[in-house]
């Protein structure tokens, strides 16, 4: 097995799970792969961690037949894990060394028992929907797993007009605008009153970020739809983020938003499921009066 793992700092109490889950890599014969930031972390954290890992800087200076992507940390770990697998084929595991994580599901405690679920090939692989960006001026072009998000860069709110295949769905005054894919459902959408979309539902999520008519609300489309939007307002630039990476753009330069060609791959195990994770992370009937 060929296993690379992604992360960053993480606390002492999980020191003694990062150390189980590299030897449990290792006496199974894995050769495993560590980014060189997250190496020089682990090393100071864990003087006596095995010499025999190898270390990469980039998604190209790992092997073409690699089996697994291990992220390390929480859920925006799991989107800088997806963006480098993106092309490659490659299934990420997340594990989760911090506390709230969608995407990062898998807690310390179960670790050692996913890793057994992975070496015995017990699990099935969900390929999650990307959603792409281009900007009409040609300068840029990026992707999200979870969520593009268009928003003011000052005090004022901003006009945001949205084109559906061409056809105007609405004209936004407001904070902002989400377009979420259904993983991202949990994530910035949710917060603004967004639904909880089921993955592999083939949808977008647009919700609007504090909408000045209370009658605007969140729209789910089917995500073969193009989105064109449109920008107005009294400054000259706004904000558009794909993820954790965001830009500055001059009111004059629209963007046009698809489902991408390609996935991002997901392993789940068993036990593990989207209904089990919102239900824990929401603390779903966790309320002592039912």
């Amino acid at each position: 097995m060929k296993a690379a793992i992604y992360g960053k700092t993480f606390n002492v109490n999980f020191i003694p799970v990062m150390k189980s889950f590299i030897n449990n890599l290792f006496d199974v014969g894995a050769e495993v792969w560590i980014v060189d930031s997250f190496m020089t972390f682990v090393r100071n954290t864990i003087p006596e961690i095995n010499e025999n890992i190898r270390i990469y800087k980039v998604v190209e200076d790992l092997p073409e037949d690699l089996n697994y992507l291990f992220s390390i940390g929480g859920d925006g770990t799991f989107l800088e894990a997806a963006a480098m697998a993106k092309g490659r084929n490659i299934p990420i595991v997340g594990i989760n060394s911090g506390r709230l994580g969608f995407l990062a599901n898998i807690s310390k405690e179960d670790v050692k028992q996913s890793i057994d679920y992975i070496l015995r090939g017990e699990f099935t692989v969900e390929e999650r929907s990307l959603i792409e960006i281009r900007t009409s001026d040609g300068m840029y072009y990026d992707f999200a797993l979870n969520e593009i998000a268009i928003q003011k860069k000052n005090s004022r709110m901003i006009t945001i007009h949205a084109y559906l295949n061409g056809e105007l769905l609405n004209s936004y005054w407001a904070d902002g605008l989400i377009i979420s894919t259904p993983t991202g459902s949990t994530a910035y959408s949710l917060s603004v009153g967004g639904p909880i979309v089921i993955p592999g539902s083939r949808n977008f999520i647009i919700s609007p970020i504090s909408p000045h008519t209370l009658a605007v609300r969140p729209v789910v489309i089917p995500d073969y739809h193009e989105i064109r939007l449109k920008v107005d307002g009294r400054s000259s630039e706004y904000l558009v983020s794909a993820d954790y990476r965001s830009y500055n753009l001059n009111t004059s330069v629209d963007l046009f938003i698809k489902r991408a060609d390609e996935t991002v791959k997901m392993l789940r195990l068993p036990g593990h499921s989207f209904y089990k994770t919102i239900r824990s992370k929401l603390m779903w009937g966790m309320d002592k009066r039912n």
